[in-house]
């Protein structure tokens, strides 16, 4: 058995059976955020097919630059807007905020060391577009602005249309699509202007989702307040955000073993366990597709596979997000779960 084959066939058929799930649960509830999540597991989907055809069939072109456009841009930055308008109401924002001021950063220092060919002026634009939008995030939540999950979907939107229309005019560098030692495929063929758009978006998705996992596990466990802080309005709140960070980070890891001890009495809020593997769902595939930028590609597919897995189990254990177990599409329940306050 080739496992280039085996595993992203695998992991794009769990994919689009999560997506059907997920429109299905969108169908009834009508929240965006899954409708998004939705759209970023067939992009997920999508991306693992061509990969699957690629080791299959042999690669081409237009299969190598779908695999890039959608997997390395697209699949990361629609989980995590997902996730931003899953939290829109809380003081995530600030969060997203710092993820997009690290993608900006991470972006202009992985130009800075490898010195892609072709970046022209793109690594101080990205910085710049995240540092703008970073300020902005910070300030519409600190006025308990809502909306700022517009700007971040506003930045997805549009980075998706233009990388599609960057992708469908980038030359392509002479050489072979797949790492020769492991043929799985790698971006190293593309100008620098779009390999700088992956740790752009994958840092900022990646971070949107894993970190916001973890919020949401926070927000419903059993809760030790080692440390206490206030959280303030406007400028007020902004001045306590470092307390307010440490806080949380402290407290969640002091929480955990009272989290332990109600999980073993069954008296722990599923969604805790459920963010938590969606939290491991988003680190693993964000670790290997960031290994295979930097060269080392032989954990990508096994990566991809596990991250599916884990957002899968996230979603189904769940009992809040899935209180019914039915045929997708259809009236039949299988299995109904009780609702949790």
């Amino acid at each position: 058995m080739d496992l280039n084959v085996a595993l992203p066939f695998t992991s794009s058929v769990l994919s689009f059976v999560f997506a059907v799930f997920l429109l299905d649960q969108w169908r009834e509830r009508r929240r965006p955020y899954q409708l998004i999540w939705t759209i970023g597991m067939l992009w997920y989907g999508i991306s693992a097919g061509t990969e699957f055809l690629g080791g299959a069939l042999g690669w081409s072109e237009p299969l190598y630059r779908a695999w890039y456009l959608i997997g390395a841009i697209w699949v990361a930055g629609w989980l995590g807007l997902g996730t931003v308008f899953l939290l829109a109401k809380t003081r995530f924002g600030y969060a997203f905020a710092f993820s997009l001021g690290l993608a900006g950063l991470f972006t202009y220092l992985s130009y800075a060391k490898y010195r892609y060919p072709d970046s022209g002026a793109a690594p101080f634009i990205y910085a710049g577009i995240a540092l703008a939008l970073a300020v902005a995030i910070v300030v519409m939540t600190a006025r308990r602005d809502d909306r700022w999950p517009l700007l971040a979907a506003g930045l997805v939107v549009a980075g998706s249309a233009v990388s599609a229309v960057m992708m469908a005019t980038a030359p392509l560098a002479a050489g072979s699509y797949v790492d020769p030692a492991t043929h799985i495929p790698t971006g190293q063929l593309l100008p620098g202007y779009l390999r700088l758009l992956t740790p752009f978006f994958n840092v900022t998705g990646a971070f949107a989702l894993t970190f916001g996992a973890l919020y949401s596990a926070y927000v419903f466990m059993p809760k030790r307040r080692v440390i206490r802080y206030e959280r303030g309005r406007g400028v007020r709140a902004v001045a306590r955000l470092p307390v307010a960070i440490a806080a949380i980070v402290v407290n969640f890891l002091a929480s955990l073993p009272g989290a332990l001890v109600s999980l073993v009495r069954g008296r722990l809020n599923s969604r805790v366990p459920a963010t938590i593997l969606i939290a491991i769902g988003g680190f693993i595939p964000a670790i290997t597709s960031g290994a295979n930028r930097f060269g080392s590609t032989s954990g990508f597919f096994v990566g991809e596979l596990l991250g599916v897995v884990f957002l899968f189990l996230g979603f189904l254990v769940s009992v809040e997000v899935f209180r019914e177990i039915r045929v997708p599409f259809t009236r039949i329940v299988l299995r109904s779960r009780h609702m949790e306050a």
